[in-house]
């Protein structure tokens, strides 16, 4: 691939490698009175990701700073830098549904596999889509599922209809690719667009990078083709991240937090999640491009919340509001399901651990009324390898003075320094095997 990249993958592959296996890895939390703390977090990896797969589209290249280093943009870097037949994306959800897109454009054959639960995860709405725009596309085991066998050429563009209510990634790895074809694209969407920021944020970069694209109408995108332009590139940092610590500060009986290279005025939708933890007791502060935290006075009863456009906020909020016996309606949670684990069901296992059934009426709702159940002893949280479930749940050790995460590894994912900065907080973390 580009130089450019190739030494981006160098530089990272230095200081993480991809997510190991550890069997028995467990970790034991021991969480600090108050905290007063700046933590620098990671680059946010849905503008990362975004970005790379642009600049390889892009005819000419230029530098992407501040590159997210977590497993989803590494595998990414490797899939575009390694000339391999078979690329493992592992468990990264978003560069399998980029990457299928990309290598249908792109000459040669690819086989795109990743990890037994990615393996579970269905792929069919986006390789039906990109069929019908001419790609080769076969699945070498189930049907709907991959891994990939891709056969890329160009492929012209025109129309296509796609549902609005699965992945926006779909959505999204169509957009990407959209400027490259030879005819553009029109999409019509089919029905309500559910997690419109993370398609909001696709648009938005790939106007930055000279893309002619927008919404024609509610249910309807243009991409006209003309190549991506090469601009330095700079990545904001990963609001998503930023939720954790809005959890501790929520939690904490005194809290400060500065979190550096933050917009007020971001393309990521998480960033919205600011004002449902302003409910819940958190000011947020901006000055210059940082965010500062602090703990105030909480005055809900309870809470009532369509998580449709933040999904990846439902874990961290769950967790929140029933620690601080604040009763909630969340709704909108339909995506959780299709997540690296099915995170409806894993939230009712681990909160029951915690002493609070969790009820879930249909596939896009989470309730807690308020009812508590005897907790377990020493609460052992599983993650699922899910990153999120481990990061959501840390918090908890402010109220759980024995609580264990098990397979904690799982946040390289997202966040590789979850850990080390959780201890720069004052947390006192120890291993057992």
């Amino acid at each position: 691939m580009t130089s450019i990249l190739f030494l981006l993958y160098l530089q990272l592959n230095t200081s993480i490698q991809p997510l190991q296996t550890h069997l028995d890895m467990i970790y034991s939390l021991l969480a600090p009175s108050e905290i007063k703390t700046t933590i620098n977090l990671p680059a946010s990896k849905s503008i990362s990701n975004r970005a790379l797969i642009i600049n390889a589209l892009a005819s000419e290249k230029a530098p992407i700073h501040n590159l997210s280093d977590c497993d989803d943009t590494l595998v990414m870097i490797k899939a575009l830098t390694e000339n391999k037949k078979e690329v493992d994306i592992l468990a990264a959800g978003t560069a399998m549904r980029f990457l299928t897109a990309y290598f249908s454009t792109q000459k040669g054959c690819k086989t795109i596999t990743g990890t037994q639960r990615m393996q579970e995860r269905p792929i069919d709405i986006l390789v039906d889509a990109l069929c019908n725009l001419g790609a080769q596309i076969k699945y070498t085991k189930q049907a709907g599922f991959p891994p990939l066998q891709i056969t890329g050429h160009s492929l012209k563009g025109g129309e296509i209809t796609i549902k609005g209510n699965i992945s926006s990634q779909y959505i999204s790895a169509l957009l990407l690719i959209a400027p490259h074809l030879e005819k553009g694209l029109i999409i019509h969407i089919d029905g309500e667009l559910i997690s419109r920021p993370y398609v909001d944020i696709t648009l938005n970069i790939m106007q930055d990078f000279g893309a002619s694209v927008h919404w024609a109408s509610k249910n309807q995108l243009i991409v006209k083709p003309n190549a991506y332009k090469a601009i330095p590139y700079t990545i904001e940092n990963d609001w998503s991240a930023a939720s954790y610590w809005y959890a501790l500060t929520a939690l904490t009986p005194k809290a400060e937090i500065t979190l550096p290279n933050l917009y007020s005025n971001s393309y990521q939708g998480d960033s919205q999640g600011k004002h449902l933890f302003n409910q819940l007791g958190v000011s947020t502060e901006h000055i210059d491009h940082r965010v500062i935290l602090r703990k105030k006075k909480c005055n809900i009863k309870e809470l009532k919340a369509n998580f449709i456009e933040i999904p990846d906020l439902a874990q961290t909020f769950v967790v929140v509001c029933s620690l601080l016996n604040i009763p909630f309606e969340f709704t909108g949670l339909q995506s959780l399901k299709i997540k690296e684990t099915d995170r409806i069901e894993a939230l009712i296992q681990e909160m029951k651990k915690l002493g609070f059934p969790l009820k879930s009426p249909n596939n896009d709702t989470l309730i807690w009324s308020g009812e508590k159940i005897d907790s377990e002893n020493k609460p052992l949280i599983k993650t699922y390898e899910d990153h999120r479930m481990a990061m959501a749940f840390a918090p908890a050790a402010l109220q759980y003075s024995n609580l264990l995460i098990e397979h904690p590894e799982v946040v390289t994912k997202s966040y590789p320094n979850f850990w080390k900065d959780l201890s720069k907080a004052g947390f006192r973390i120890s291993k057992q095997l």
